[in-house]
């Protein structure tokens, strides 16, 4: 199971692009006229966004709070330090349980039933391979000192006693959480505009020229935000 966490941490960037292409493959719906009515849409649009946007919740937090260097080194995990505060304080692989969500959250967004049930269980299996593979190195480096990380924070289900705490004790940097997540919050956004657009007509009264028109709009407020942020960051002008 190392052996095959190793092989896809190695592609982990390119898993995350192919399994959000994977979200516009035909499939049967979830949710249908025929089993919740002419309103159907309302279910997957209200749960998929509420389950993908605690996702991205998840991962504002994390990394707002205290972010972890991680990378890897011949294709194989890598950690400069052992980090356990902020969110890692109650969950060991909070970015991971971030990524799990929206992506959940974007194929019940999707009304893909393909995705839910099949791509989903696939990527749980994938970063199950990953987190054992990181836990091998990480056990390998630090020794006792993650033994006795494992037991006082789960692997998958963060534990929640003393979150409070360590919200007030600790202080958001929002700073670090745009420059770090704004590509991946870019690519997000696009992938839910899309699908809300051209999976639900209903939303634009089945004008294709007004999705179309709301369509430029959108797509030009998030790339003129993206490249700003880019530009900004590179300048040196907006700094952590």
């Amino acid at each position: 199971m190392i052996k095959i966490g190793n092989f896809f941490f190695k592609y982990r960037n390119w898993i995350f692009i192919i399994f959000y292409a994977a979200l516009f493959i035909p499939s049967p719906a979830i949710f249908s006229s025929k089993n919740f009515g002419a309103k159907y849409y309302f279910w997957p649009i209200a749960l998929g966004l509420f389950i993908t946007c605690g996702g991205q919740l998840i991962r504002g937090l994390t990394i707002g709070l205290a972010y972890i260097v991680r990378g890897g080194k011949a294709g194989k995990p890598y950690a400069e330090g052992l980090v356990t505060e902020g969110i890692f304080n109650h969950c060991r692989n909070p970015l991971y349980v971030g990524n799990i969500l929206m992506l959940l959250g974007v194929g019940i967004l999707a009304n893909s039933l393909l995705y839910v049930a099949i791509m989903i269980p696939f990527f749980l299996f994938i970063y199950q391979a990953i987190v054992l593979a990181e836990e091998n190195f990480l056990r390998g480096k630090f020794g006792n000192s993650f033994d006795e990380y494992c037991k006082k924070a789960n692997r998958w289900f963060p534990n929640l006693i003393g979150i409070r705490k360590t919200f007030g004790s600790m202080h958001f940097n929002w700073k670090r959480w745009i420059l770090k997540e704004h590509t991946t919050q870019f690519i997000w956004l696009i992938g839910i505009t899309l699908l809300l657009l051209f999976n639900y007509p209903e939303l634009t009264n089945h004008n294709e020229q007004l999705r179309n028109i709301l369509l430029g709009i959108i797509l030009s407020i998030l790339l003129f935000i993206y490249l700003l942020i880019r530009y900004l960051k590179k300048t040196g002008k907006f700094k952590e």
